[in-house]
């Protein structure tokens, strides 16, 4: 559903701009919320979300879809944790559906799907395992990378239960925001895909803000 915030960006606390194919880690307390930003439209932001007290529990797809009974996000939509527990909910958002079944691009993902000689090319997994190296004092492991959700990218799902890759239904500026209801890590990778339509094959920066 679409619904726009009342947030001004000029009054956030925190805003970081995120390159293409770039990672951001941040822990977000319960309470605040977070805007992610499609800068220039066509954009797929691939998120995880843990429990910043304890990342054993983190944010589950299966949860999340039986929750909510509808399988794409968007206002109203409460982020479940495998604990069933609401992890965020989403407040605001002007793109108005996010997918959260696709997963996300890996190595063996784009060998599978495209070709051998693509398996080399940068991707999520590759930028979340990043993440995780970069920053050990957070206790991540890659045993840690589980359910993603895939802000702004458009996979519809097939009349015979398929997915399939389309292109994205956002545009310049457009955003979704959520309040975090229990202390989260939030780790994005601006997805650096080149080999189908979910990033208009021309990966583009996100911003990320925070109040």
């Amino acid at each position: 559903m679409i619904k726009t915030s009342s947030l001004r960006p000029q009054d956030a606390l925190y805003r970081q701009i995120i390159n293409a194919g770039d990672y951001w880690l941040h822990r977000l307390d319960r309470g605040r919320t977070l805007r992610i930003t499609d800068c220039e439209g066509n954009q797929a932001a691939d998120t995880l979300f843990f429990n910043a007290d304890d990342t054993a529990e983190r944010y589950s797809m299966m949860d999340t879809v039986r929750g909510q009974n509808n399988l794409f996000l968007s206002t109203g939509s409460v982020l479940r944790s495998n604990d069933d527990r609401p992890m965020l909910e989403i407040v605001a958002d002007t793109c108005g559906r996010h997918d959260t079944l696709g997963g996300a691009c890996a190595a063996e993902s784009n060998t599978v799907r495209y070709s051998l000689e693509k398996r080399h090319m940068h991707n999520c997994r590759d930028s979340w395992m990043l993440a995780v190296g970069e920053h050990p004092e957070y206790g991540l492991t890659k045993r840690d990378i589980a359910h993603n959700i895939n802000f702004f990218m458009n996979v519809p799902v097939t009349a015979g239960g398929g997915l399939t890759f389309e292109d994205g239904i956002s545009a310049p500026g457009k955003y979704v925001e959520l309040i975090a209801r229990m202390n989260v890590l939030v780790l994005i990778s601006n997805c650096p895909q080149l080999n189908n339509p979910c990033n208009g094959y021309n990966p583009t920066p996100i911003e990320v803000s925070v109040w």
